[in-house]
């Protein structure tokens, strides 16, 4: 999934001045044929390779923070001294290199060996991880990434190879992705790594008392730890007519190929609900000349989320690009070749999109006695209250250290990184999950970050030029910054995120006060 790079910059195994580097300073250069990230940090020269192992992101334009480096675009985080993955987007490590200093030089020599140690007295346990999406997938490679030894099984209802999802309203479905890109790893991959795939294939029942899973193709799977990932399912509106063949949800890989197969003969279509599935897809759509009509209840896409002035923003640029919006309005009735709005309005279609959000998928840790409101209740190390049993992503409701109270969020990153850690919990380690979160989203050329979180922000304060698209929106609960959401400024989104993570909350406001200052003098 990575972009190709062209390599510039010095040729690190040729040497390079100490003097054109200071301390916690980074310089891009290459090593043969492969981009290379020269960094100082406390006196000690790393090198790693200089795209994200995600989508092939600049680290040289990212954020270094003690022997870490963050990628800009989607914020993973790397190790500079292994190379290894530290935070997802990113589950692949990228390179790394000794280096030497001689008579005042560096270089770069040879290519570290990626190492990993066996987890001793796990090679006889049995861990079943259910559900094949974010978290499901992160979790199983981050099991054998740490050492794990013994047996995992991967349970998904989805017959494709775990997939990249948000690729689909994105990219994929834009038709600017091709669709080798959309499997996170090969089949390969998984035999190598001995991670068994039951795809296709429902986990019926967990049986916390016997420590069992039953499979809808009849095996049962003893387990020691189990991981629920189940995910959500895409809500249906009850509206006549949703049960239509031109009907389509947007969830799964099989939904997207679906979907554009119908455009390559349809020319109109309606898309129900202008949350984020639902505007991504109507800029992918129109990238693929579809004449978008986008129906919603609300007066501004997605008012509650990102507030008026970006949702505002948005409407806008959608509108400039040809999209058609019946806000205020909800479907009444889907017909062959039309829908019916709330106000008697028709309007002509060839298909119909649903973008109605997702309900967790809660109903097997409601069987195995899990608590359950509003999502999988989980604690801080993202164990149910059945021992045993841990849950993660869109399903798992946890103890939020940075809002003081329990959330629920229905973000890729967020259901990666609980993976990641649900993971390494499941193995016997006491990690906290404390991430900030993090999304991020696309509509043509324009792309937003979001680090944080609110769902009850009581003033915005937008920051920088919104009409040039380098801007930054900061959300207040009370005095508190609760989230950012930036256009442009991925270095600011970095440092906030990153002060977050040290529960820096003066270093939070120190950043946007400075960036408000730069913004008002033109130098942003």
């Amino acid at each position: 999934m990575a972009v190709s790079a062209k390599v510039s910059g010095p040729d690190f195994s040729k040497g390079v001045s100490e003097s054109l580097l200071k301390d916690g300073e980074s310089l891009l250069g290459h090593v043969g044929a492969e981009p290379v990230l020269l960094v100082r940090q406390d006196g000690e020269y790393f090198a790693v390779g200089a795209k994200c192992s995600h989508y092939g992101g600049p680290l040289h334009e990212g954020l270094i923070v003690g022997e870490t480096v963050h990628c800009p675009w989607h914020h993973a985080c790397f190790d500079l001294r292994t190379g290894e993955a530290l935070k997802a987007p990113a589950l692949n490590p990228i390179s790394a290199w000794y280096t030497e200093v001689k008579e005042q030089h560096v270089f770069v020599v040879d290519k570290k060996a990626p190492v990993v140690e066996p987890r001793e007295g796990t090679a006889s346990e049995r861990f079943v991880i259910i559900g094949g999406g974010a978290a499901g997938t992160s979790a199983a490679v981050s099991l054998r990434r740490h050492g794990f030894q013994g047996s995992i099984t991967l349970v998904s209802e989805d017959k494709a190879l775990p997939y990249d999802r948000p690729n689909l309203s994105k990219d994929f479905m834009a038709g600017n992705a091709p669709e080798e890109w959309i499997p996170l790893y090969s089949e390969e991959f998984y035999r190598e790594n001995k991670i068994s795939l039951e795809l296709g294939v429902t986990a019926e029942k967990v049986d916390a008392h016997r420590c069992s899973v039953f499979l809808s193709n009849g095996k049962t799977l003893r387990y020691d730890r189990c991981l629920l990932a189940t995910g959500g399912d895409p809500i249906k509106p009850k509206i006549p007519g949703i049960d239509k063949g031109h009907v389509y949800l947007l969830r799964t890989l099989q939904d997207c190929r679906r979907i554009i197969a119908r455009t390559s003969w349809a020319s109109r279509v309606v898309i129900v609900g202008a949350g984020f599935i639902g505007l991504e897809a109507a800029a992918s759509l129109r990238l693929r000349n579809m004449e978008v009509h986008v129906v919603a209840p609300e007066d501004m896409p997605l008012m509650r989320v990102v507030g008026v002035h970006v949702g505002s923003h948005l409407k806008k640029l959608h509108e400039h690009h040809g999209v058609h919006f019946h806000l205020g309005h909800t479907v009444k009735e889907i017909r062959d070749r039309s829908v019916l709005l709330d106000d008697g309005k028709s309007i002509d279609c060839d298909f119909v999109v649903v973008g109605a959000g997702i309900r967790p998928n809660t109903l097997l840790a409601e069987q195995a006695g899990c608590w359950v409101e509003n999502g999988i209740l989980v604690n801080e190390y993202l164990e149910t209250s059945v021992p045993g049993i841990f849950a993660a992503g869109d399903i798992a409701r946890w103890p939020d250290p940075h809002s003081q109270r329990a959330i629920r969020v229905e973000h890729w990153e967020v259901a990666e990184r609980q993976g990641q850690v649900a993971a390494l919990n499941m193995m016997g380690d006491q990690k906290r999950f404390q991430e900030v979160p993090f999304f991020w989203t696309q509509h043509y050329d324009l792309t937003l970050g979001y680090v944080g979180y609110s769902d009850r922000f009581d003033r915005m304060e937008v920051l920088g030029d919104m009409e040039h698209e380098s801007f930054a929106v900061a959300y207040y609960e009370d005095q508190r910054i609760a989230a950012f959401l930036t256009v442009g400024r991925d270095q600011e989104s970095l440092r906030v995120e990153e002060a977050w993570a040290h529960f820096d909350e003066n270093k939070v406001h120190e950043i946007v006060r400075e960036y408000e200052r730069r913004s008002r003098e033109g130098f942003a």
